[in-house]
C-alpha cells in the first residue's frame, strides 16, 4: 500500500485510545516488528531501549512492542517508567540504535502513544516515519503470516534501574550552581516525573516538596501537572513565604511550566525570555536568536527585541522547533506550552527536568525571584478555542472558514494575530487570537470558532 501522507504518525508519534487501532495488541506487536525491520536495513544487530509513562496501558503496549522487536532478534533493554527525554538521552549515550517511548504525554489516561527516537537521540524525520508506516500497513495486510514468537522477552517493568540512574546522573551533572537555598513545590502530574524528579532534586540539593507523585495508572494528568498549572499556583498563593516557586510537569515530563512565589503561572514564553537573556550574557545564545512557534505571544517577541534578540516562529510541535534550530544554528527554542530545547549542551529534545534545573540555576545565580526575571514580559490578551472536528480539511479549502480568518487578520491589521491550525494529536481545530483589546479578541475568536463548527464540527 502506497502512502502519500502519514496516517499513523502525528506531530508526536503514534497516538490513540489504548486498545483501539492502532494501539491494539495485534497492531502494537506488528508496529514493533516494523520498527525492527526498519532498523535491520542499516544495522546488523540493532539495540533498542524502551521506556514508558505511568498509564495503565503502558506496560502491555511496551511488552507488545518489545515482542515485535525481539521477534526479529533485536536486542531490547527496558528503562521501565522514565521520562520521554530520558529515553532520548539513553539512546544517544548508550549506543542504542533507537529509543521507544510508550506515552500519550498530556492526554487522558485512556489514551496512549508510541514515540520513536533514532540512535542520535532525535525524533524521526517525517520521511522515515512514512517509511515505517508503509512497513506497518504491509504487515497488517497479512497479519497471520507473522506469528508471535514462542519465547517471550522479559517484561518491561520494572526495567533496568541502572538506565534510570544514568539519566539522573547526567541531569545532575549539568548543574554548576548551588541550588540548596531554593524551596520548590513540584507537581509530578502522577506521571513519569514521579519516579525521577524526587531523586534528581535530592541529588542537586534542592529543598523540594512533591504533590501528585502517586500514580495509580488512571490519575496521570488528572486535574494536575502542566495541563493545570493554576492548581499549583493556587497552592503557592495560599502559602506565602513557604516556597520560592512551583514547577509543574506533564505526563511524560518533556515540558515544564512554573509559578512564581505569588502564585502566578509562568509559561514557556517567559522561560524562553529569561533563558535567552541568561544565555546571551554567557555568550551561548548563538546568533542572538530564539526559535519559538506560531503560538508564542507577541509580547515575547517585543521583550526579546529590547535585548536585541531575534525570534523566528516555527510550526507548532517541539519536533519542528528543533528542525528550525538545526537549520539556523540556534541554541535555544521552545513552545509556550513548556517544551524548551537547549542546544548549548547535548540535549536533543525538550526536557522538563532539564528546563527546571536551568530555571533554578538562573534564579540562584541572579539572586532574583522568578517574578522579577520576567516582569517586563507584557502579554497581549490571548484566547484559544478548541473545536472538535469530524475531519481535518485544509482551511483554505473551506470558503466560509477561509473568509472568517482573512476578515480577522484584516481587522487586526498588525496589532494582533490570528492563528488557526489543527491539533497534531487530536481531532481538534485550535483558534488562537491575540489582540490589544479583550473585547475584540473574544469576538474574533468566537466568530472563527463558530464558523469552523458549522462547517467541520463533529
Amino acid at each position: 500500500m502506497r502512502l502519500e501522507t502519514r496516517q499513523l504518525f502525528g506531530t508526536d508519534g503514534i497516538r490513540g485510545v489504548a486498545g483501539e487501532f492502532p494501539l491494539t495488541p495485534q497492531s502494537t506487536f506488528l508496529i514493533g516488528m516494523a520498527l525492527a525491520d526498519d532498523l535491520l536495513r542499516s544495522n546488523a544487530q540493532p539495540r533498542v531501549v524502551i521506556g514508558q509513562d505511568t498509564r495503565h496501558s503502558s506496560q502491555w503496549i511496551a511488552d507488545r512492542i518489545g515482542l515485535g522487536l525481539s521477534s526479529r532478534h533485536v536486542e531490547l533493554h527496558s528503562a521501565g517508567v522514565i521520562t520521554t527525554p530520558g529515553v532520548a538521552y539513553l539512546a544517544r549515550s548508550r549506543g542504542f540504535h533507537a529509543g521507544v517511548v510508550i506515552s500519550a504525554s498530556h492526554n487522558p489516561w485512556t489514551d496512549n502513544g508510541i514515540k520513536v527516537f533514532s540512535g542520535d537521540g532525535f525524533k524521526l524525520p517525517d520521511s522515515r516515519e512514512l517509511s515505517i508506516e508503509r512497513e506497518i500497513f504491509g504487515l497488517l495486510e497479512n497479519p497471520t503470516a507473522h506469528p508471535e514468537p514462542v519465547h517471550l522477552p522479559p517484561p518491561s517493568l520494572p526495567g533496568e534501574s541502572s538506565l534510570r540512574a544514568a539519566y539522573i546522573a547526567w541531569l545532575a551533572g549539568n548543574v554548576h550552581t548551588d541550588l540548596s537555598g531554593l524551596r520548590v513545590l513540584v507537581d509530578c502530574a502522577n506521571g513519569a516525573a514521579s519516579v525521577e524528579a524526587p531523586e534528581l532534586f535530592r541529588a542537586c540539593g534542592v529543598q523540594a516538596s512533591f504533590v501528585h507523585s502517586g500514580p495509580d495508572g488512571k490519575n496521570i494528568n488528572e486535574n494536575c501537572g502542566a495541563l493545570h498549572p493554576d492548581k499549583l499556583a493556587s497552592r503557592l498563593a495560599a502559602s506565602p513565604g513557604d516556597f520560592d516557586l512551583g514547577i509543574t510537569f506533564d505526563g511524560d515530563a518533556d515540558r515544564a511550566l512554573f509559578s512564581d512565589a505569588r502564585g502566578r503561572v509562568v509559561n514557556g514564553d517567559a522561560v524562553l525570555l529569561l533563558a535567552a537573556r541568561e544565555m546571551q550574557a554567557q555568550g551561548s545564545l548563538r546568533g542572538d536568536l530564539v526559535i519559538a512557534t506560531t503560538m508564542s505571544n507577541m509580547g515575547l517577541e517585543i521583550a526579546l527585541q529590547a535585548s536585541h534578540i531575534r525570534m523566528i516562529r516555527a510550526n507548532v510541535g517541539d519536533k519542528y522547533v528543533l528542525e528550525e534550530m538545526m537549520k539556523t544554528g540556534a541554541t535555544l527554542g521552545g513552545e509556550q506550552s513548556g517544551h524548551i530545547i537547549f542546544r548549548d549542551g547535548d540535549a536533543t529534545t525538550g526536557d522538563g527536568l532539564l528546563t527546571a534545573l536551568r530555571v533554578l540555576e538562573v534564579i540562584a545565580r541572579s539572586r532574583r525571584p522568578l517574578q522579577a526575571l520576567v516582569a517586563d514580559l507584557k502579554v497581549f490578551p490571548q484566547k484559544i478555542i478548541n473545536v472538535r472536528v469530524r475531519e481535518k480539511v485544509p482551511f483554505d479549502q473551506v470558503p466560509a472558514v477561509r473568509e472568517a480568518i482573512e476578515a480577522a487578520q484584516q481587522e487586526l491589521d498588525g496589532r494582533g494575530r490570528a492563528v488557526v491550525r489543527y491539533s497534531g494529536t487530536e481531532a481538534l481545530a485550535r483558534v488562537m487570537i491575540e489582540a490589544e483589546s479583550e473585547q475584540r479578541m473574544n469576538a474574533l475568536a468566537e466568530k472563527i470558532a463558530t464558523t469552523i463548527k458549522a462547517a467541520l464540527g463533529s
